[in-house]
């Protein structure tokens, strides 16, 4: 069987001068505590702390990445134990989910996913094999033993894992029962959680005009009203701040915004409240509750995170059946400086306002978001997100960001996962490709070396412990 490939050296540079420059920046920044400032754990996991049951529920069953990639070679969804919206049957028996994994290892070849999961494999439960056929078994055997143990319970392998503080993401209709059972104790500084409204202001939702009124029942505000639906939305973000949250989340489809006079306000969100609103209202709802959630931001200071870009539910069977975030979403071209520009023009010269912007759009980073960086107050970038959460492509945005918006401008690293244990992987992986640009600056008598040595430890630790106010 052939062995999991970690060298010491993995992704930095081949040419002996650049590489020793960033093996120096890398040893001083390496074991930095852990910021995950935007992520999809599940707080369960930290306010219960129970241990996790199996290799395959901690592995497959929360991460889309893994279960894209089989799907993509004709594994159904129902064959990795995908659970169903619509209530159909699906493979229950753990084993013959994680061996389907182990049969199809290899798919993963020079993907991010298997640089992710070796890494854990290695250094996390002592496997030295790669993961195969042949060892389907002993890996799920060898895991789930382990995994039983109290060194492996969620809170243990934070400290670990030296997380120092990770959020979660909850709708506004949550209840935040798990951050509610950790507040008031220590694990409350570190496990907070961040607002995301999308489920009471995207109209384009099965479910909106049913949110809205459920926004009325848990807030008692009357949001047959255009005001009373705004104030249920700032007496939500209330109740996340007293439960640790600093910043809010927005995935619209676009980054469009809006600044609509009140009684168009009024007249549109009426229309959004019937259940017949049609596309393009839908989005120039969106468009402007971007802006009244900047306003918002303004008012309690709360970070703003828009990632846009994202054709959400492309596979519209697949959604039937399994619901959102199953793997099915699609990158999209994103306009920014025309989209944002109604906010901007209203809020973007605000002092209390902190907008960090995303893209699944590459195009967009020297053209648009750069430029918008390097001169809005307002706005700093954030790091290579989701499909673009690479080796290769963190080394693209800093390369197109660098020039004009600098490094000053951007917000360090966030592994936006749902899978807990590649949290130190992909953490550990920016801060090599950051090691590495910065060493190229070096040998290149750009910068100086102490000078790389100081932005290294910004990057990795200081830049997002300020841009998400979690000093």
């Amino acid at each position: 069987m052939e062995s999991i490939l970690l060298h010491e050296d993995r992704l930095f540079p081949a040419d002996e001068a650049t590489r020793s420059v960033a093996k120096a920046l890398y040893k001083e920044i390496r074991d930095l505590p852990i910021i995950s400032p935007h992520g999809h754990t599940d707080p369960r996991w930290f306010a219960q702390n129970n241990n996790f049951t199996n290799a395959t529920e901690l592995f497959i069953t929360p991460d889309h990445y893994v279960f894209r990639m089989l799907y993509s070679q004709g594994i159904k969804l129902t064959d990795i134990g995908v659970p169903r919206w619509d209530g159909g049957e699906t493979e229950k028996d753990p084993r013959k989910i994680w061996k389907l994994l182990a049969d199809n290892y290899h798919l993963f070849a020079a993907t991010p996913s298997r640089l992710w999961l070796d890494t854990v494999f290695h250094d996390v439960f002592g496997l030295r094999e790669m993961l195969c056929s042949d060892n389907a078994t002993h890996y799920y055997d060898h895991i789930t033993a382990q995994l039983q143990g109290d060194d492996f319970k969620p809170r243990a392998l934070m400290d670990r894992f030296n997380i120092e503080v990770i959020a979660t993401t909850e709708g506004a209709l949550d209840a935040l029962p798990h951050h509610a059972a950790i507040k008031d104790t220590p694990w409350a500084k570190r496990v907070i959680t961040t607002f995301r409204p999308d489920d009471v202001v995207d109209a384009s939702r099965e479910d909106i005009v049913s949110n809205i009124e459920k926004l009325g029942e848990l807030t008692g505000e009357d949001t047959a009203t255009w005001q009373g639906y705004l104030n249920a939305i700032r007496a939500r973000r209330a109740v996340f701040r007293e439960h640790g949250a600093t910043a809010t989340d927005h995935g619209h489809p676009t980054a469009n915004t809006a600044d609509l006079s009140e009684a168009e306000c009024i007249a549109l969100f009426d229309k959004v409240r019937s259940g017949n609103s049609n596309a393009e209202e839908q989005e120039l709802f969106r468009a402007q509750m971007l802006t009244e959630l900047a306003g918002m931001s303004v008012e309690d200071g709360m970070v703003m995170q828009i990632h846009p870009g994202s054709f959400r539910n492309h596979n519209s069977q697949l959604f039937t059946q399994f619901g959102r975030d199953k793997g099915h979403d699609i990158p999209m071209q994103t306009d920014f400086v025309k989209a944002l520009r109604p906010l901007l023009g209203k809020y973007g010269n605000e002092p209390n306002l902190d907008i960090i912007l995303f893209t699944l759009d590459e195009t967009t980073y020297s053209r648009e978001l750069a430029p918008l960086a390097g001169h809005y107050p307002c706005l700093k970038l954030g790091p290579s997100w989701w499909f673009h959460d690479s080796p290769e492509g963190m080394l693209r945005f800093r390369h197109q960001v660098t020039e004009t918006a600098g490094f000053f401008n951007t917000v360090g690293f966030n592994d936006d996962t749902r899978a807990f244990l590649s949290i130190p992987a992909r953490h550990d992986v920016a801060r090599r490709i950051d090691c590495r640009f910065l060493a190229q600056l070096v040998v290149e008598h750009r910068i100086s070396e102490t000078e790389a040595a100081s932005i290294a430890r910004k990057l990795t630790y200081d830049f997002a412990k300020q841009a998400y106010k979690l000093g």
